[in-house]
């Protein structure tokens, strides 16, 4: 049956607002490396689309095999407050994942692998699921969600493998920056943060602590008789010993905490929101991690590990600028090495 002069501009009009959303979406992504509000930008396009009420964007961390969500609308705060989530054998998201194919679901109380409580409870009745694709490579998937049974109109979501394009150049964009920030701000050597963000991130964290009257402790290492060790044992050994104190912060510390080598065989350590009787809980842990852990390191290589001497101080106690601050815990590592090595060093009350 032939359309109507009506339907054909309908069809028209339609098409052409598609294409609009399609250049406002490649516009977004060649203009801004946020990914988040990218990706905002994205799920909202495809779900004006696919005339879907709710949807979200989630990102697949292939090492710990798991998703991130980064983008979401229609959903209740029930439902978002999941932000990260395993791959359910059998399930909806792994099947998307080992398929790397479009996946509809009409009625999900009639698809047995949909057994996601969170997603039943929600309410979610039927969906896509669009692989977000870099190369051949899975890098998240794009979910359009429904509260009510319905067969999608699967030859006017073909432009949903255009947005998914999209979305998975704005993915690779804001990957290759963050590598090369990551490149700029961080020591090769040990995989830590590098002397010169030390200097931008201890200013941001104690301008902070200032404004908002909270705590801020700062931790300050050395490897006790590196010199020596270098000159009995050689720099190549002397590097591992490096490389195996970035290896130990990185495990021992947590996300709100940050790591920096300093320069040479010293290191730093910012502790947010921390006093000061925490943070020396926090410095004897450190050295008796790499004093124990060292050995393991070195074991057929040296017959014995090394030794941290370290310095602990706290905002406002031991200063109120950075200067000061800086000052006070490099002063107290010296007094860890002067007192004899492989411990921890703070000033006692009454101390000037």
């Amino acid at each position: 049956m032939e359309c109507s002069p009506e339907s054909k501009i309908q069809l028209l009009e339609a098409e052409v607002l598609a294409l609009r959303d399609l250049i406002d979406v490649a516009r977004a992504v060649v203009s801004t490396l946020d990914l988040d509000q990218v990706l905002q930008i994205i799920l909202t396009s495809a779900m004006r689309f696919a005339e879907t009420p709710a949807g979200s964007i989630a990102l697949y961390d292939t090492i710990r095999s798991e998703l991130t969500l980064h983008a979401h609308k229609g959903l209740t705060p029930e439902f978002v407050k999941t932000e990260r989530w395993g791959l359910h054998p059998g399930g909806l998201t792994e099947r998307v994942l080992t398929g790397g194919e479009i996946l509809f679901v009409n009625d999900t109380a009639q698809t047995p692998f949909f057994t996601n409580p969170i997603a039943l409870a929600e309410g979610i009745r039927s969906l896509v699921c669009i692989p977000l694709k870099v190369q051949s490579r899975v890098v998240g998937i794009l979910y359009l969600d429904d509260f009510v049974p319905r067969e999608f109109d699967q030859e006017k979501l073909k432009l949903l493998s255009v947005l998914s394009s999209f979305a998975a150049m704005a993915i690779e964009n804001a990957q290759l920056h963050r590598r090369t920030r990551l490149m700029a701000i961080t020591d090769s050597l040990t995989g830590l943060y590098n002397h010169r963000y030390f200097q931008q991130v201890f200013g941001r964290e104690l301008n902070r602590a200032s404004r908002y009257g909270k705590p801020l402790s700062i931790v300050m290492m050395d490897v006790d008789d590196f010199k020596k060790f270098n000159d009995t044992y050689g720099h190549l050994h002397g590097d591992k010993v490096l490389a195996a104190m970035g290896d130990i912060l990185e495990d021992a510390l947590r996300d709100s905490d940050s790591a920096f080598r300093y320069g040479g065989e010293e290191f730093v350590v910012l502790l947010p929101e921390t006093e000061l009787p925490s943070a020396l809980q926090v410095a004897e842990r450190l050295r008796e991690i790499v004093e124990r852990k060292s050995v393991e390191v070195l074991k057929g290589i040296v017959p014995h590990g090394v030794t941290v001497s370290i310095g602990v101080a706290a905002f406002p106690r031991d200063g109120e600028t950075r200067g000061e601050l800086f000052k006070s815990v490099d002063d107290l590592l010296y007094r860890a090495k002067e007192f004899g090595k492989n411990r921890v060093y703070s000033r006692s009350e009454g101390d000037v």
